[in-house]
């Protein structure tokens, strides 16, 4: 016994002996509850946002744009990440607002495996654009023989199998539900894993899917940014800036910083904090406390990139914005035809039936082969 502390009280001797044994199996109280409402709101606005957003993006993709490019190419994958992962919302909110998982083990594993399927696959879709813009702007010559619509749908393949190489054994190898306690029958879905595991088997995958599917693309989207703005500064940039077309590129490259910043850094950094915390790599009932806090909310960001990815739909393809453009053009010529002759009809003779007219059809006529880019 160290003599310097035989005159303490022994519960002040228990606190030092737990704190100059880190590694100690103490339980920490979890003061995270606040999760369950907050997760069941916003998972909800994200839904309904999400889906709608989403439904007008496979619209515009699938019955606008009847060509298509390597950009195009990776904004239809990334829809196709996003829709699956929106659609499988209803099931996390039914969970957070029962807190309990009724769907099965298969179901509840499904969701896990699309969340960071649809995280992930965009942030890698996301570097893809990026990238492509870099060849188009800093190489446009050289890179106009990898700039491909065939080039980039390998590269969507490559990219589907790196992200599912990490969300499925995240979600189908792991044990992702649990007991909630031993006095209920409730289960959770994706919480509640011991050290143990976190250990053995989730720290692995968390360094897999961090380095692959955060760190590299967090690296190559600044790096890329960075030389388009250095190529826009250039001397022969200022001289052909109009071809350029300058404030667009950097509208682009702001909003796509802003989605990646805003989405993705806070839950990645969290989660790597988290995982350090969950492995006893950082002991302490402070710092678990401070990443449980922190990790709903960045989840929450996380989750929203589906909102927000049709903005980059929109501010990087121009073919897209002339597309909104001209189909509202059409709709509101349409309906303003539609009254106009309907008002004339009624005046000349209230009695003779109306010939059909609707927008729709103003529209079929006059913007027939209207999708190009």
């Amino acid at each position: 016994m160290d003599p310097s502390a035989k005159n303490f009280p022994v519960g002040l001797k228990m606190f030092q002996t737990y704190q100059l044994d880190p590694n100690m199996n103490v339980s920490c109280d979890k003061s995270d509850d606040f999760k369950y409402p907050l997760y069941s709101v916003v998972f909800s606005l994200v839904f309904v946002v999400g889906l709608v957003f989403n439904l007008v993006a496979v619209y515009i993709f699938g019955c606008t744009l009847k060509l298509r490019n390597e950009t195009t190419t990776y904004m239809i994958n990334l829809v196709v990440s996003d829709s699956l992962f929106v659609l499988s919302l209803p099931f996390r909110i039914a969970y957070f607002v029962r807190r309990d998982w009724l769907f099965g083990s298969v179901l509840c594993k499904i969701s896990v495996s699309l969340f960071y399927t649809n995280m992930y696959g965009s942030i890698l879709f996301l570097t893809c654009i990026s990238v492509d813009r870099f060849l188009a702007i800093v190489y446009p010559f050289r890179s106009q023989g990898i700039r491909t619509k065939g080039t980039a749908k390998l590269a969507c393949l490559v990219v589907w199998v790196m992200v599912l190489s990490g969300s499925i054994p995240t979600g189908f190898l792991l044990d992702t539900t649990s007991p909630n306690n031993t006095n209920s029958s409730a289960n959770f879905c994706f919480e509640n894993y011991s050290k143990k595991q976190w250990k053995a088997e989730l720290s692995k995958v968390v360094v897999f899917i961090e380095t692959v599917g955060f760190i590299l693309p967090l690296i190559l989207n600044v790096f890329c940014s960075a030389m388009v703005l250095r190529t826009l500064r250039s001397p022969q940039a200022i001289s052909r800036g109009s071809s350029l077309n300058k404030k667009k590129v950097l509208r682009m490259i702001i909003v796509h910083l802003l989605i990646f910043c805003f989405c993705f850094i806070p839950y990645n950094v969290n989660l790597i904090f988290y995982t350090l915390v969950r492995s006893n790599i950082i002991p302490g009932c402070n710092a678990e406390q401070v990443v449980r806090t922190i990790y709903p909310i960045a989840l929450c960001l996380a989750v929203s990139n589906c909102c927000f990815d049709p903005v980059v739909y929109y501010f990087t393809s121009e073919t897209i914005q002339s597309s909104i453009k001209r189909k509202s053009t059409v709709w509101n010529n349409g309906a303003k035809l539609f009254d106009r002759l309907q008002t004339e009809s009624t005046q000349s003779s209230p009695r003779t039936p109306i010939k059909s007219l609707t927008p729709k059809s103003v529209g079929a006529k006059t913007f027939d082969n209207e999708s190009t880019v």
